[in-house]
């Protein structure tokens, strides 16, 4: 909490490309690093909804309480994402209650979540939601292929979890999607939707967002293939490789959202409140 954070994935040839950028903050008390987490908690909702990821009531992000470790803030169930502000955010327990907040939180949101942070000490932030390029290559049951410079940051680093268990309210299926998650940053839930992790809830984000642009880029170029009977051309393993250890660290993920949530910050400072 007192020294810059290290990035567990750092490699030679990220840190030659993100030499003298902006470093993840670092907090004089573990207070400030809550409300560090929570607002850019928000942002994350709020840039959710302009992604167009708000369907219903379904998806959410959590954050890791950086004291009550056992615990995590998610958003009240039932709340659009493009309202949420920071004070608007509840704490719950690996037990399922609610433990700051006087709201109710989503029953998938703590199967899902719960199981995920328990199972991944790393994770500080996670995200789920029904997106709709995301559930289109979900119903494929197949990961993504490298096709783009930008699908390399899930090289070899996403999962799939192919045995769909119904609407997610027990913790039996939330244990299935964490196994199936893994060591990995991302998974692919078949029939569902699109799962991500980061050691920062800005990370968490970014892959997110990203994963789900991916998805619709190969379902857009298998379209167009499949038109003119060519074949997709596929990034070989060496450059697919070169292309994960710099778009694919965890520092990536985290700055590649800093303009995003600068866009936010601009457009509707009202959810740091």
């Amino acid at each position: 909490m007192n020294a810059p954070q290290k990035f567990h994935d750092a490699t030679p040839a990220a840190e030659k490309m993100y030499t003298d950028l902006p470093r993840p903050p670092v907090f004089a008390t573990v207070g400030e690093e809550r409300l560090h987490r929570k607002q850019r908690l928000a942002a994350s909702f709020r840039l959710f909804s302009k992604f167009g990821f708000d369907e219903g009531v379904v998806g959410h992000i959590t954050a890791r309480d950086p004291e009550f470790t056992d615990t995590f803030w998610v958003n009240p169930f039932g709340m659009h994402f493009s309202l949420i502000k920071a004070s608007d955010l509840i704490r719950v327990g690996h037990d399922g209650k609610v433990v700051e907040g006087n709201r109710p939180v989503n029953a998938a949101a703590f199967a899902i979540h719960s199981r995920v942070h328990a199972a991944r000490p790393d994770s500080v932030g996670a995200a789920h939601s029904h997106s709709t390029y995301g559930r289109a290559f979900a119903a494929l049951g197949r990961k993504l292929d490298p096709i783009s410079q930008d699908v390399c940051a899930f090289y070899n680093d996403h999962a799939l979890y192919d045995d769909y268990g119904g609407v997610a309210v027990d913790l039996d299926e939330g244990q299935q999607i964490a196994k199936a998650l893994g060591p990995h940053k991302a998974a692919i839930l078949q029939n569902h939707g699109l799962l991500t992790v980061g050691q920062t809830v800005d990370e968490a984000a970014w892959w997110f967002i990203t994963m789900d642009r991916s998805c619709q880029v190969q379902l857009m170029a298998e379209a167009a293939a499949a038109h003119s009977g060519q074949k997709l051309k596929m990034i070989s393993e060496k450059s697919a490789q070169q292309a994960y250890q710099i778009v694919g660290s965890s520092f990536s993920g985290w700055f590649q959202f800093q303009s995003l949530y600068a866009r936010i910050l601009k457009e509707q400072p009202d959810f740091l409140d």
